[in-house]
């Protein structure tokens, strides 16, 4: 779990399936399970069919979001904590949509 503050404000998945590749995991793409707070992003590696944009991204807006990230493919866990991002790297990758 990730907590962020509401700097991006948008709920993004494809970065963190990115960040997911990019960290050399042992990764079973049909298992991947990506969660924002109580939304269920991905499940069993596939776009949740209960999926919100909008209301995603309006949690998105919190103090404080949780960000969940199960591979499922053991029972290790740890949470990271972080802050907002600058304001360059918001003005950098605002310019586009994954």
């Amino acid at each position: 779990m990730v907590s962020l503050g509401p700097a991006g404000q948008d709920p993004n998945w494809g970065r963190i399936i990115m960040a997911i590749g990019k960290a050399n995991v042992n990764l079973i793409p049909n298992k991947l399970s990506i969660k924002f707070g109580s939304f269920n992003i991905v499940e069993k590696g596939q776009l949740s069919n209960s999926y919100n944009e909008i209301e995603v991204a309006e949690y998105m807006k919190d103090e404080k979001i949780d960000i969940t990230v199960d591979l499922n493919v053991g029972k290790k866990n740890f949470t990271a904590y972080t802050m907002d991002l600058t304001r360059k790297y918001i003005e950098i990758n605002s310019n586009y949509r994954s």
